[in-house]
């Protein structure tokens, strides 16, 4: 979400318009700030339990802001609560952009939680919404679901712009990028891996990097430990230069997730010219109709499978991969293509 709302300030600059990014403070607000120069940021501190993330604070610097529309980015929490009030108690359009929040695999978890939220504050706010924003059709349907009625607009997510050149053949190497997270689906790429990697080229390698929970990178760690000669490497976080190193040298990213809501992962490797391996899950059915992406499922053996079909392609069909990828970056997820349908969308709201 933190790399969608980056990316959609600076499409809210090129509109001449003058976003106001409000948040809550956490351990790396500090290192992270730096990608919203230009912008006007306020931060809140959180107070309790952090999945709650109830900030005093944030009504008041809300409230102080100077808004002509307020989009809240993300549900269950808090700030939910702080964009309904604020909204109910001025003319100030509200848009709710849920990111993913609704799809049924995060609905499920922890389900008796989302049920507390709708009921204590979560349906008040999306009653009062002037509009959902969707990043896909599918979650359109989940929203549709969800909020019977609301007005919905698809919107995708904008890749950033292409910084690979065409044509340089790459290394063995397949990159997962991302959170270390259940839904991503790791232990079953994991496993997938280690029972075709003899069928793979000579020195092939799959990268991890990410950031997530102890228990899940302990997992990781012990998966290798258990297999001499994994060809799995573990690096870490990984974000800026790090980030635009692995994806220079990346043959295939791979995200065989349960549930997302439009990944940012995706667009970083088209636009590095990456094709990707992914599941239908990912909601980037365009992928697949244009030849930059590779269907793996989510299970062990359809990721396997995948992975083989993947490598048993010759550099002449990996450059028609890798075009396509840069296609669709360079095209319906430009910049300046999104830009042009949030414009339509916030001009209608206002």
């Amino acid at each position: 979400m933190f790399e969608a709302v980056v990316t959609q300030a600076d499409i809210l600059r090129s509109l001449d318009a003058e976003p106001v990014v409000l948040g809550l403070r956490d351990s790396a607000s500090q290192d992270d700030v730096w990608r919203l120069k230009g912008c006007e940021v306020r931060l809140a501190d959180v107070r309790g339990p952090a999945a709650f993330g109830y900030a005093p604070q944030l009504p008041e610097l809300v409230r102080t802001a100077r808004l002509d529309l307020l989009h809240l980015n993300g549900i269950w929490q808090y700030p939910s609560r702080v964009a309904r009030k604020l909204a109910d108690h001025s003319s100030l359009p509200l848009v709710i952009s849920p990111h993913g929040m609704f799809d049924p695999w995060i609905t499920r978890r922890n389900a008796w939680k989302k049920h507390l939220g709708r009921w204590f504050w979560e349906r008040a706010a999306w009653k009062i919404a002037n509009a959902f924003h969707a990043l896909t059709h599918a979650e359109a349907a989940d929203i549709a679901n969800e909020a019977p009625g609301a007005k919905i607009g698809v919107v995708p997510n904008a890749a950033p712009p292409i910084t690979s050149a065409m044509g340089r053949e790459r290394p063995p190497m397949v990159l997962y990028l991302g959170r270390i997270h259940e839904k991503k689906n790791l232990s079953a790429l994991m496993e997938a891996w280690l029972s075709v990697r003899s069928d793979l080229p000579s020195g092939a390698s799959l990268t991890i990097a990410g950031w997530g929970d102890d228990e899940g990178i302990a997992a990781i760690e012990s998966a290798m430990k258990g297999n001499r000669d994994t060809g799995i490497e573990f690096v870490g976080t990984a974000f800026g230069s790090q980030k635009a190193a692995l994806l220079e040298i990346a043959r295939f990213l791979i995200l065989p997730s349960h549930s997302e809501g439009l990944p940012m992962a995706i667009l970083e490797a088209w636009a590095a010219r990456v094709p990707t391996i992914m599941s239908e899950h990912c909601h980037l059915p365009e992928g697949f109709t244009e030849g930059a992406a590779i269907d793996c499922g989510t299970s062990a053996g359809s990721i396997g499978a995948a992975l083989r079909q993947a490598f048993a392609l010759d550099h002449q069909e990996w450059q028609r991969m890798s075009d396509a990828a840069g296609g669709l970056a360079g095209g319906p997820f430009s910049q300046q293509s999104v830009a042009e349908r949030w414009e339509e969308f916030y001009s209608a709201l206002l």
